[in-house]
This record gives structure tokens, sequence and C-alpha cells, in this order.
């Protein structure tokens, strides 16, 4: 019988069938060692350098084991990415019969039954919105999935969404006057019957939440977890493994309640001035919590009196929107279905004021223009989620071009609880020490030096005038990158494409196309974009990654270490930012022909110790602190024959 890895082997069914397919011995050894995980059982940590072709090397022995297994990916473009390219292109090669769905949170899939509501609603009245609800109702009919996916036509953060799709709150389950025509039934329906489902992580922590609390799943029962992109999992965990309260579930509520009123108890005129009211409450609120955006911890405001009369206030105008309701639930579906939700907001809020002081939660807020935040979240998951692994015992592959610090595994074990996994690590197949410099300038200030962002461009602007462009300048804030954006758009020497100003997709399109083009991003744009080729040749990085000190969570999370007698910085803040520039660093090398320059702007690489743990944790590339020689590097090849 054929291994996983003679399949991906030089006279494979993947070579044969899948044009320009380069066979690799790395992605032999990682498609061998998942498959005999996935035979065995138990749990496996994979690294794979960029360029091993992990996707491959998990696909070919998912589809021909013929049981059945969840692939989840870290986002929904990856998702979509694997299910309609890469799964396809595997599944023909190998000539396996497999049925496959795609999986996505109910969000993504269009709700027949709001549609019809969306007419009532005030901002369908607005000519622009009308036009994009006409164009989703379109795409309603000729649709086979309801995946919002496919409606390229309707910008992604239009405010039309809500009105057209449904979340587990507002949904009316088999009470939907529509319910047999539902998407959403009709995905799930479809991953049931599938050997092979894609799902993303939001989407399974929020299927294993359910389980841990008893109800029924969204996710079938699997043979096998493969979690792709599992650098991410921690943080995803830890947020679903919390509460979090949000002005826009408050307003939807309130939204809902108004329509559910006109169409199903028009006499009963106190919903709609409870509802208001309700709206006008988390108005209050959001004001008492001051006009800057923010992220603190809860104990920063919970003694001011207009903080705690305010979210008093919030918490009576919820309840009152839940007793009006109460009293006509009986009335209609759609009705009984807010006053739940109300019931469950009133208790989500009185957790929140209350939270279990042994539970090792941490109480923080957010605000930003118009909307904020409350959110309880756990500090350690491991224990959690190693439960949650044995509760579905099967086989768990975690891959990840960007797992392990300095060689080791130890931080992303310790994070979710993965003491006993195996591991494997496959270096990228790339030619670094040929085709990549790193460039290590001399002479800048410490970051915390108040001039910091101003050096870093007087040393960047001759590696971009060297690169022509064909770059990325990656900040780790927002305050340096518009300083940047600002200074570098006014010299006009290269087009200038700054995070925020156009949807990310599109700034990506426009880099691509505008030769010589420099792309300014922060956190969004360290991971998961892709651009190979010429058009990006150079990714300058400002700062070290290391998380926000002035972050509630991460605050919490290092004074629980300290208290536990461990080292905060070694074991978190450290191997945290390690994988973080690890992605950054990512972007520049995408294929086996690709050359590329990336700076490191912080002085601290040399000036600590601790520098050390991150240039071990990079790619085999040379190194150098010579403009001179990053110059060199850039000038164009002489052709064979040349003068």
């Amino acid at each position: 019988m054929t291994t996983a890895g003679e399949a991906l082997g030089a006279d494979g069914p993947i070579a044969r069938s899948i044009d320009g397919f380069a066979p690799r011995s790395g992605q032999q050894a990682l498609a061998d060692a998942f498959e005999r995980t996935l035979i065995e059982g138990g749990a496996l940590i994979g690294e794979a350098g960029t360029g091993v072709g992990k996707t491959f090397a998990y696909l070919v022995p998912a589809l021909t084991r013929g049981e059945k297994i969840i692939v989840s990916t870290g986002t929904r473009h990856l998702q979509d990415q694997l299910f309609h390219s890469d799964l396809p292109r595997v599944r023909n090669a190998l000539g396996t019969p497999v049925r496959a769905a795609l999986l996505k949170g109910r969000s993504n899939y269009l709700c027949l039954h709001r549609m019809e509501l969306a007419d009532g609603v005030p901002l369908t009245r607005r000519p622009e919105m009308a036009a994009q609800l006409e164009r989703v109702r379109a795409a309603a009919r000729r649709t086979q999935t309801g995946d919002i996916a496919e409606i390229t036509d309707v910008p992604e953060d239009s405010p039309i969404w809500p009105y057209v799709t449904s979340t587990a709150e507002n949904c009316l389950g088999q009470e939907c006057p529509l319910y047999r025509d539902c998407h959403v039934l009709q995905a799930r329906k479809a991953a049931q019957e599938a050997e092979v489902v894609v799902v993303n992580h939001h989407l399974l922590f929020a299927d294993m939440s359910l389980k841990e609390s008893g109800f029924g799943e969204v996710l079938p029962s699997a043979d096998a977890f493969i979690l792709d992109e599992a650098h991410q999992l921690p943080d995803t965990a830890t947020n679903f493994f919390g509460q979090r309260i949000s002005a826009r579930h408050i307003q939807e509520l309130a939204r809902d309640s108004i329509a559910e009123h006109l169409r199903e108890a028009a006499d009963a005129g106190w919903i709609r001035d409870a509802a208001e009211a309700l709206e006008q409450a988390a108005r209050d609120f959001r004001l008492a919590l001051g006009s800057e955006a923010r992220r603190a911890s809860w104990s920063e405001v919970a003694d001011e009196p207009g903080v705690t009369d305010a979210l008093a206030g919030l918490r009576d105008a919820v309840e009152a929107l839940e007793g009006e309701l109460a009293g006509q639930a009986e009335r209609g579906r759609g009705l009984e279905q807010c006053a739940r939700r109300a019931r469950e907001l009133s208790k989500l809020l009185n957790e929140w004021l209350e939270p279990d002081a042994d539970a090792g939660l941490v109480q923080w807020f957010e605000t930003w223009r118009t909307g904020f935040a409350l959110a309880l979240t756990p500090l350690d998951i491991a224990g959690r989620f190693s439960r949650l692994m044995n509760q579905w015992p099967a086989a768990w592959l975690f891959t990840s071009a960007t797992l392990s610090v300095d060689g080791r595994f130890d931080h992303f074990r310790r994070r979710l609880g993965l003491d006993e996994a195996g591991e494997i690590q496959v270096d990228s197949p790339f030619d670094y020490a040929r085709n990549a410099l790193l460039y290590l300038p001399r002479g800048l200030p410490e970051p915390s030096h108040p001039g910091y962002t101003e050096a870093v461009l007087e040393a960047a602007r001759p590696v971009l005038k060297a690169s022509g462009g064909r770059a990325f300048f990656l900040f780790t804030s927002y305050r340096a990158l518009h300083q940047a954006g600002e200074r570098l758009r006014g010299e006009g020497t290269h087009t200038i494409l700054v995070q925020g100003e156009q949807p990310k997709h599109e700034l990506i399109e426009r880099f691509r196309r505008e030769s010589g083009a420099v792309l300014l991003g922060t956190a969004s744009f360290w991971e998961g974009v892709d651009v190979p080729g010429e058009a990006l040749s150079c990714v300058i990085i400002d700062k070290l990654p290391f998380a926000a000190p002035g972050d509630p969570v991460v605050q919490a999370r290092l004074d629980a270490l300290r208290a536990a007698g461990g080292n905060p910085f070694a074991e978190y803040q450290l191997p945290q930012a390690a994988i973080a520039l690890k992605q950054g660093a990512g972007r520049l090398i995408r294929g086996v022909d690709d050359r590329g320059v990336l700076m490191l702007c912080d002085p601290r690489l040399h000036s600590r110790g601790y520098g050390r743990v991150f240039l071990n944790s990079l790619p085999p590339m040379g190194r150098t602190r010579d403009l001179d020689e990053v110059e060199r590097f850039f000038d164009p090849v002489p052709e064979a024959g040349g003068a």
C-alpha cells in the first residue's frame, strides 16, 4: 500500500496529476508523520517552514483514510482556499471519492426570513443600503449555498449584513416559516454526511464551548482533527472560553425587538419604548467610559460613580425590556426569542458584575468610537482544552509555519496543555542563504526614545530606494504607522498604501498592480498575506512585536506567572513576540525564486541577550549591518554573456 509520503514523491499520483508540483523530502516526511498519527491516534505538533507544502502533507493522508476528519483553518479566506482549490486538486489526483463539506458560522449564510424583515428597517430606506439589499436578494435567487462570500458586489463591512443573516440569538429554529429552505441547516446536513469537513477555528471553538456546556454540537463527531495555522489556537480558544457583552449585541436585541413587535404585536407600543430606552442606556454607558478608544482592566473605572450609575442603568434597561417582551412572548416566536435573548443578556450582565473569584478570570473592557465590550477572559485554557481533547477521543494534528521558538515547542505545548503530543519540525526548502538577506541597521536609538520612528524612517529610506519600493513596512502600533505614512507620502517617492484607508484585499491587489509600492500595516498584515514574486522584495519591521504591557489580559497573565514563581518575560512575553516576528518575516519569501531583504530595526536584537532567541527563530539567511551590502543585493544581476 502506498504511503502518504510515496504519494507525494516523484512517481506518485500528485506529481503525475498536478502541473508544476515538485516533490520535497520535507513534505514527504511531514505527510508520513501525519499519517502515522491518523492511524495510531494521539496528538502531533508539526511545524513546516514556508514552502514545505503542509496543506498537501495533511490532505493526502486525510483523504485516503476513509474516516471522518475535521480540518480547521485560521480564517474564512484560508477555509475557502482549502475547500475550493487545494482539496479538489488533491482529491482528483488521488482519485478518491471522498465527500467534502464546507461549514462556516451562522453569520456567513443568508437568512431568508430576516431578508423578508429587512424592508421594515430604517437603514434600508437609505438609497445606498436599499441598492445593496436588492443585490443581496438577487444573489439569494442564484445561490445554492447561501454563503455570503459569493456576493462580491456588496462590501464585506456593509451595515446590511446583520439584517440578512442570523445569529444563534435571533434564529427562530424550527419555528421559522422558511426552516426547510434554511442555508445553515443545509450546510450542517452536508457536514454530517461528509467524510471531510472544512471549518475555521472560530466555529470549532464555538462548537467545543457548546459541547462543554452539554448542548448538541454543530460539528459531527470525528476520527481526527487537523488544525492548520495552529499558532492562532491559544488566543482563539481563550476568547471562546470567556464571556463577552458588546454594544452591538445590545443594539441588535433592541432592533430585533422593535421589528418583532411591529410584526407580531403592533399594538404593544411599550416594547418599542423599552427597546429605545435600552439603546439610549447603551449610548449613555459608552459615554460614561470616556471619549477615547481604550482597552483596560475594569478595576480602573469600577469605582467611578458615573460609570457605575450608567452600568446600573444599562442593567435596568435590559431587565425592563425583558419584562415587556415576556408579557407578549406568547403572541409570536420572534417575540419569544427576543424575550429569551433579553433574559440571557441580563444573566450575563449579572455574572459579569459578580464574577467567580476562583475561576481565574480577567475582567476588562474595551471602547472604540461608538461601541464598547465587557469581557471576562480566562488566564489559562490549557486544562480546559486538554479536557475537551479527551472528550473527543481522536487523532489531533497541529500544524503551522510558526509554532517553535528557538527550535523548541515548549511555549505552544504549555498554552494548550499538549504535554504528551509528539513533534516534527521541517525546515523550509527555500534557499534563504542565497535569496534573502537580514539587515540590522546601526545607530538606531532604543525603541522607547521619542524620536525612534523618525530614526527608523531615516534608516529605511535608502533601503526603499535600493529596493525600488516593493516593500511591506510593518509596525507594532497605529501611532507609528500613521506617522510613517504621513512622512513617506509627503516625500512623493513611492506609492504609499496605508492600512485602514481601503479594505485589506483592495490594498493587497493595489500593491500587486502598482510597481514599486510600499504598503504600511500593523498586526493584520503580519500574517496571512501572500505576495509571491518581485512585487514584494523587502520587508521592514520597526520593533520587536512584544505585546502591549498595558493590555489587561496580558498584564493579568504576567502577574499570575509571577505570583506562581515563574518568569513572565521568558515564559510568555518573549516566546509570543518571537512567534509574531516569525510571522512578519515570513511575508518575504513565498516562492522558490523569490529574493528579498528583511530589515529589522530594533537595536535590542544586539543590545539584549534575548536578541539571539529572535535571530535563532528566523530562517538561516545571511546577516549584515552595512547598507552597502543591501544596495549590492538589489543591484541588477548581469545577464549571461553581457558586457
